[in-house]
């Protein structure tokens, strides 16, 4: 019997690519399930001429998604979990959680300099708080100027000598196949990456048990753990777009490295911290050891 779901999207290239893997997959393991697509275009789509701390952050990127969920137009969305606030919208609930992609920024350069390289003055692209933050750590010199837009666009406005390099997610230009444009990957020592990204959420509402069942197959406990902790970490701190913060949580072993970063919204102020802790059991677990490196983190 032929089961039918609808996916809610933004219509990005990004966001078609990776609801599409997902979609493909999610079929692959359920025999007779077909995927249509709801295209949603949502406020931040739409506002491209300022920065995001400026017109309300990462939930101009889901809100009209969620009302299609909670309207009943589609049964389940996929997001960028870095785009998911901290608190989502009642009666909603992330079901799923996929095994994530390489969750560290990359550096892309018109000259192929790498970071390191790029003398004082160069023109780095970045609307994120979080980036600027580390680009002037690592190099005080850098004009670091506002870059919106999708991927396509940010490449060429680099390639239109507009900025001298670019900072984006390593996940994002893998899944559009762009991986050859990467200069360097950098390393979370260099830049601590955004939390939850790489990851992806797949959202439902909250008690549909049909739709949680057919996820169920796909849904990877650790990246789920790990994304937990470092939301941990933003709930603590109370971070909201206007927030330079960043987390990022590994595996060793039986334990969990969780590394932390928070500045004040002028970028000053920069703290940093990590914890090592027994891997978590559960969600709650996780979130518990993200509060508490946040706490440490604004103590600090």
């Amino acid at each position: 019997m032929t089961k039918r779901l609808v996916l809610a999207t933004r219509r990005s290239a990004l966001a078609l690519a990776q609801s599409r893997a997902f979609a493909r997959a999610l079929e692959a393991a359920t025999p007779g399930l077909v995927i249509e697509e709801l295209h949603v275009v949502t406020a931040g789509d739409r506002i491209q001429d300022r920065p995001l701390n400026e017109v309300g952050g990462k939930g101009l990127f889901v809100k009209e998604i969620e009302e299609a969920l909670l309207d009943g137009r589609a049964h389940l969305a996929v997001h960028s979990f870095k785009d998911v606030p901290a608190e989502l919208a009642p009666g909603l609930s992330i079901a799923c959680v996929p095994e994530r992609e390489d969750p560290r920024d990359v550096f892309i350069s018109k000259s192929g300099a790498r970071l390191a390289e790029l003398p004082a003055g160069a023109r780095v692209g970045t609307s994120s708080l979080r980036r600027s933050v580390a680009l002037r750590m690592q190099n005080p010199g850098l004009e670091v100027l506002p870059l919106r837009g999708n991927v396509d666009t940010r490449l060429r406005k680099l390639e239109e000598g507009q900025v001298d390099a670019i900072i984006l997610a390593h996940a994002g230009l893998r899944r559009l196949g762009l991986e050859g444009r990467v200069t360097e990957v950098l390393a979370p020592e260099v830049m601590l990456p955004a939390i939850g990204q790489g990851a992806l959420a797949i959202e439902c509402r909250a008690g549909d048990e049909e739709t949680g069942a057919l996820l169920a197959p796909l849904h990877d406990e650790e990246t789920a753990l790990r994304v937990a902790a470092e939301r941990g970490v933003l709930i603590s701190v109370g971070g909201d777009c206007k927030t330079p913060v960043a987390a990022h949580a590994v595996r060793e072993g039986d334990a969990m490295w969780l590394r932390g970063m928070l500045a004040d919204e002028s970028g000053g102020r920069v703290r940093t911290g990590e914890r090592r802790f027994r891997w978590p059991a559960s969600v709650a677990e996780a979130d518990d050891a993200g509060r508490q490196l946040g706490a440490q983190l604004v103590a600090g």
